[in-house]
């Protein structure tokens, strides 16, 4: 299941970018052409979050479908199954431009950093 490492690398990099404040949502892109189940995705990114910054955080997974450019007909058109396909034409040089896609796109988070104790005006760490 590459779901789980996935999300494990989806949880480093949002806790990094996070910089100790709790993250409320994760946004990413994900392509076709890397076969992720948006279930299995969504079940490892809770299991592997569980006890950190983003426990109970909110993921958001953006299906992006895959597209070809034909070398032979020059056509671009949404490549739906495999083999990888031109619609218009059936050819099968192309140059893959979208679907291939995995990243986080955006992160939402809490304001304030999460602590352990809230320290007052003037308390020394």
């Amino acid at each position: 299941m590459h779901e789980l490492s996935i999300a494990e690398g989806i949880l480093e990099l949002a806790r990094r970018h996070a910089a100790g404040r709790r993250v409320v949502k994760v946004e990413v892109q994900v392509g076709h052409l890397r076969q992720v189940v948006p279930d299995s995705l969504q079940f490892a990114f809770q299991l592997v979050c569980q006890g950190t910054a983003l426990d109970g955080a909110e993921l958001v997974i953006a299906h992006i479908p895959a597209a070809g450019r034909c070398r032979d007909c020059g056509a671009e058109s949404v490549l739906d199954g495999f083999p990888l396909r031109c619609a218009p034409c059936g050819g099968l040089d192309l140059d893959v431009i979208a679907g291939d896609e995995l990243l986080v796109d955006a992160l939402e988070l809490e304001d304030e950093v999460a602590t352990n104790e809230r320290m007052g005006h003037g308390s020394h760490v």
